[in-house]
């Protein structure tokens, strides 16, 4: 290959160790250092492979209960004709299904056991088409939710703090009241319940009931459906899908997306996952300017192979280009050996994490403690290409003050006790 000399002398500098035992100390330095960078860059993409299966893991069992986007009347008001709205969002080509739906927070109770909990009426038919917990419970757990039958299906947490099975009755107390003679006294209604949902989110499961629509809206005073539910081809598309209906529909209707509806715990997995990224660039940073103390005693031991290097017309440029190459090979050599490492582990991280356990007789996540009882992963490449350009930066940028100190070398000094 006709490359330029600096990078054939770079390349040679990179394995001195080779050469003879005179060099070995300053290879291992090099050695430890591109150790140290693979090490580094595979911690980052395996901890980030890790955040994003947990966070896809949550984020997957909360949007089966909850719809990607709701639409709301401006005035609060029920919805005078729901289809017509559903038509009009259904016209965005993200939008693939939608369902009608009612929904306040209410007390439910039992004996003496009173908890808070948010009630939503749906159609059971009209909701499979929006979330996955009525897919996939429709034809069994809630095919007891019909007008009238005034059943409720509660989340398996509410009902074991409520102390109800299938069967016993439940009283749910809607918000507001009726005015009376007597004063204001709160609505009650009794309730069956017909069926326990678990859907793996403690949030949901704990303080969620669900009952047929037209019953919630009679409880609730409501002309019709509050709401309309719509679910998304990509769900990673809720925000900016939502503001295109936001301006499609008008200021008469709200739109509001599950970004937005679950705000608290997406901005905390943001938050989060930033953070960890610069904490772990930090060690990719410290390993990359290992590089320096490498390449300073490089240049000290080859001082006079740049001397001779001068004297043959090698120009000060040409003296630095050969300890960028230097150092750039090593920290090439180092990032792509990080990143196979890092995508090794990620992937197999479901067969890894159980040899370890089952070598310390420890268990990382308990079944009894954890909904999730084994390490989720997912390795994206909008995580990994920022970490890759990152190292090599890193890399490249610790190269050049010992490349200068060593293009600033006088030869006849270099010489004079050769």
């Amino acid at each position: 290959m006709n490359l330029p000399y600096e990078w054939h002398i770079g390349w040679r500098y990179t394995r001195a160790g080779r050469a003879g035992r005179r060099n070995a100390f300053i290879s291992f330095i090099s050695g430890v250092s591109m150790l140290g960078i693979a090490l580094g860059v595979a911690a980052l993409i395996i901890v980030l492979s890790v955040m994003n299966g947990f966070q896809k893991e949550v984020r997957d069992r909360m949007l089966s209960v909850i719809a990607h986007i709701e639409l709301f009347e401006a005035a609060g008001q029920a919805l005078p004709d729901w289809t017509q709205l559903a038509a009009q969002a259904r016209q965005h080509p993200q939008v693939v299904g939608a369902a009608p739906f009612v929904a306040a927070q209410t007390l439910i109770g039992r004996g003496d056991e009173l908890r808070g909990a948010i009630v939503r009426g749906i159609v059971p038919a009209e909701e499979a088409n929006v979330t996955d917990l009525a897919r996939q419970y429709r034809d069994t757990t809630l095919a007891g939710l019909t007008p009238g039958a005034w059943n409720v299906v509660l989340g398996a947490e509410l009902a074991r703090l409520l102390g109800a099975r299938v069967g016993d009755k439940v009283t749910i107390a809607a918000p507001g009241g009726q005015v009376t003679p007597a004063g204001v006294v709160p609505r009650l209604k009794q309730f069956t319940v017909s069926g326990i949902f678990e859907v793996g989110h403690y949030e949901y499961d704990s303080a969620l009931a669900l009952v047929a629509l037209d019953d919630a809206a009679r409880l609730f005073r409501a002309e019709g459906p509050v709401g309309v539910q719509l679910r998304l081809a990509d769900v990673h598309q809720a925000r900016e899908v939502g503001g295109a209906l936001a301006q499609q529909l008008g200021s008469g209707v709200i739109v509001r997306d599950w970004t937005r509806t679950n705000r608290s715990w997406y901005d905390a997995v943001q938050v989060e996952k930033r953070m960890m990224f610069i904490i772990l660039t930090l060690i990719v940073a410290v390993a990359a300017f290992n590089l320096v103390s490498t390449l300073v005693m490089t240049v000290t031991d080859k001082r006079a192979d740049i001397a001779i290097l001068r004297t043959l017309g090698a120009s000060p440029r040409s003296i630095m280009g050969i300890f960028i190459v230097q150092g750039a090979t090593a920290g090439i050599i180092g990032t792509l050996s990080g990143v196979a490492l890092g995508l090794l582990v990620a992937f197999n991280i479901d067969v890894i994490v159980p040899a370890i356990e089952r070598a310390l007789g420890v268990a990382f996540l308990p079944s009894n403690i954890y909904v999730i009882s084994s390490m989720p992963s997912e390795p994206l490449a909008s995580d990994i290409v920022p970490v890759v350009v990152i190292s090599l930066v890193l890399a490249f940028v610790a190269t050049l003050y010992p490349s200068w100190r060593a293009s600033r070398v006088n030869p006849a000094e270099a010489l004079r006790y050769e």
